[in-house]
């Protein structure tokens, strides 16, 4: 991400100040840098609105593997509102998915109020929808048809309140394998890529052209693939959730307060 310096941040507020709150997905997990650290699809939207408009954007992204929806809306709304944001992508539900006895309705009367928080602290909310892992997951049909209601409530919710809705869950190029990491839950650095351009769209805005959005198809994998894909990240799973921990555990915002992204070029 293509930062300012602190000596040439500007003495004005960005005409765009973008702030995303939510878990794993928008943190970026899956799209790891060099030096160890996530970018993901919320970043890359914000360097796409200063690519697109040219002018500085105003960022700061607040979301933390392994949240559940209630601790989203309890850590992260208010602290994101008190940024003054113009923009806030909202995203949440996916961890409560993955848990038997996910309430539907209480995830969307939840997400309702806050969208309805955004707007009357006078920015626009954006609901964003994850993108479906559920084809590479253990018993993933299960959760197909979680998603797949709470996605059709997304909609209905989205049109009821007039806010904009990018739906990630219905790309069905995202459902390949070769859009999501070795641990098939979160998203790999091209298909962090192409959640960015479904929202920049949604935005009505293009992605940069420098952009790879479009893999080639990966062939399934071997048993021997499978049984270390159980190993390194199933079992782990199953293990946190048995002891009540988190992958979030201990972590916290990436960007607490709003960074500076310049347009390139």
């Amino acid at each position: 991400m293509n930062e300012l310096s602190p000596q040439a941040k500007p003495d004005q507020p960005a005409a765009i100040r973008y702030v995303a709150i939510g878990d794993s997905f928008t943190e970026g997990v899956g799209d790891e840098q060099p030096d160890g650290s996530v970018r993901g699809w919320a970043d890359l939207v914000a360097q796409g609105l200063a690519d697109a408009t040219g002018q500085p954007v105003q960022y700061a992204n607040l979301a933390i593997r392994g949240r559940l929806l209630a601790r989203i809306i309890s850590e992260q709304l208010q602290p994101a509102l008190d940024l003054g944001p113009t923009i806030v992508t909202f995203n949440g539900g996916g961890n409560d998915m993955l848990r038997p006895g996910t309430d539907i309705g209480w995830i969307a009367a939840e997400t309702a109020l806050s969208l309805q928080r955004i707007r009357e602290a006078g920015a626009e909310p954006i609901l964003l929808s994850g993108a479906n892992p559920t084809a590479g997951l253990p018993s993933g049909g299960r959760v197909a048809a979680k998603g797949d209601a709470l996605v059709q409530t997304a909609g209905a919710l989205a049109d009821r309140l007039g806010i904009r809705f990018a739906d990630n869950w219905s790309d069905p190029e995202l459902t390949a394998r070769q859009y999501w990491s070795q641990d098939r839950l979160h998203l790999s650095p091209v298909g962090h890529h192409r959640v960015a351009s479904n929202v920049l769209r949604t935005l009505g805005h293009t992605h940069p052209e420098d952009w790879n959005i479009d893999a080639a198809p990966l062939p399934l994998p071997t048993r021997r693939e499978q049984l270390a894909y159980t190993r390194e990240h199933v079992l782990p799973w199953v293990k946190r959730r048995l002891t009540g921990r988190s992958s979030g555990d201990g972590r916290s915002a990436k960007f607490a307060e709003f960074t500076w992204v310049l347009p390139r070029g």
